[in-house]
């Protein structure tokens, strides 16, 4: 099965055996396909190495996949746990969560776009700030899940800028948190 492009001529590319295996794992990992093949984890993703073949696939074509399949790995590691807020301490519980929610915004490091493209960061951090304050509660203006979904940002060419995927993925959890706030 062709997954990517293929290098032309006598180029070499990376090894189609070796990729298609990995990504079977991937996906048996991600709930698709067979799931009876080894988990694979997000950081194994992105130490993954191949052997280079004659007429094997186009590198950038699968760097590109992986990089996404890595963001993919990482937002299922992270899904929220759902609180039930039926007992007496659960608005306790709630606000403690909403807060850890906050400091995981306040900690969250984007890696760099590649190719010089990417988020602007200043809009980025900027947006990050409104939702801290919105899981916090301290601002007038709350966002909703809504529009954190809806969230644009300009793009950045040949400068530093956060990896477009990275970010994505971020605000996607992100807006499945505040869907909970209510």
């Amino acid at each position: 099965m062709n997954r990517f492009p293929r290098v032309m001529g006598m180029r070499s590319g990376y090894d189609p055996a070796e990729v298609d295996a990995l990504i079977e794992r991937i996906e048996s990992t991600l709930g698709r396909g067979s799931h009876t093949m080894q988990p694979v984890t997000a950081d194994e993703v992105r130490g993954a190495t191949f052997r280079a073949r004659r007429g094997g696939y186009q590198e950038t074509a699968v760097d590109f996949a992986l990089e996404a399949f890595v963001v993919a790995l990482e937002t299922q590691a992270k899904r929220p746990i759902r609180l039930a807020l039926a007992e007496p301490t659960g608005e306790m519980l709630r606000e403690e969560w909403f807060e850890t929610q906050a400091a995981r915004v306040e900690r969250v490091a984007f890696r760099t776009g590649r190719m010089g493209t990417g988020y602007n960061e200043d809009e980025v951090d900027a947006f990050l700030d409104r939702i801290v304050a919105t899981l916090r509660g301290t601002t007038d203006y709350p966002l909703t899940a809504k529009e954190v979904r809806e969230a644009a940002f300009s793009t950045v060419l040949l400068r530093s800028g956060y990896l477009i995927a990275d970010v994505d993925a971020f605000l996607a959890d992100i807006a499945e948190v505040l869907d909970q706030r209510h």
